[in-house]
């Protein structure tokens, strides 16, 4: 049935952590509901809107890291193409900044 996805160790991590980001919000937002509130983007958010601009932005990271992995191989002249953990780290700095203070 899933023939036609790579499911690879760092795939399965991301979506693993995406579900238990949505599950933790879901209790977060029972235990406290949320107020808006404005931070460094240009609109007012709540929590959920955080997380849904946090995610989409991580996706982006992810994106790109993978576009760009073979140019970042020869600029920095690795034997082999850097590690997606990379991006996933990245991409989970980018979501706690925008949870944190967008």
């Amino acid at each position: 049935m899933f023939d036609w996805m790579v499911w690879t160790t760092p795939v399965a991590v991301f979506f693993t952590c995406i579900g238990l980001m949505l599950v933790g919000m879901t209790v977060w937002e029972i235990k406290s509901p949320t107020v808006m509130r404005k931070g460094w983007l240009p609109i007012e958010t709540t929590r959920g809107d955080r997380l849904f601009i946090g995610l989409l932005a991580a996706a982006y990271v992810n994106l790109m890291f993978i576009g760009i992995a073979g140019q970042l191989q020869q600029w920095m002249g690795l034997e082999a193409e850097p590690s997606i953990w990379v991006s996933f780290v990245l991409s989970m700095g980018v979501l706690a900044l925008i949870m944190r203070k967008g």
